[in-house]
């Protein structure tokens, strides 16, 4: 059975930052295109940050440009995505998900077959 399980989620005030990290289990990972999504409430969820899997490719929101970093371990089967400077705005359930590669053309929510059950971030003072 695939199951993803996100981790690092937590209250921090504007400008902290969070590692949210994803452990990946079913699957390899080095197989896999991967990303990190958001949802907050009442909006429909977000693709905050997608890597290929050769890192051939990335994708980061304009919202978390420069802010927010995607990594993985492959060797680990875990995902990263380090966060600084946080906005009340990035608050909501962050999701890690895989799917298999030449998928996450766009980083949309509709392209990924595997997903976590999320963690919550809020940023808020």
């Amino acid at each position: 059975q695939v199951q993803l399980v996100e981790s690092g989620g937590g209250l921090v005030q504007p400008g902290g930052s969070l590692r949210l990290s994803c452990i990946v289990r079913g699957l390899s990972l080095d197989l896999y295109d991967i990303g990190w999504f958001r949802q907050a409430p009442g909006k429909e969820r977000e693709g905050v940050s997608c890597i290929l899997n050769n890192e051939d490719g990335t994708y980061y929101t304009d919202s978390v440009k420069g802010r927010f970093t995607i990594s993985r371990d492959d060797a680990r089967n875990m995902m990263y995505l380090q966060m600084i400077n946080l906005k009340p705005e990035d608050t909501g359930v962050y999701y890690c998900a895989a799917v298999p590669p030449y998928s996450a053309a766009y980083c949309r929510s509709d392209e990924f077959a595997f997903w976590g059950q999320g963690t919550q971030v809020t940023v808020s003072s």
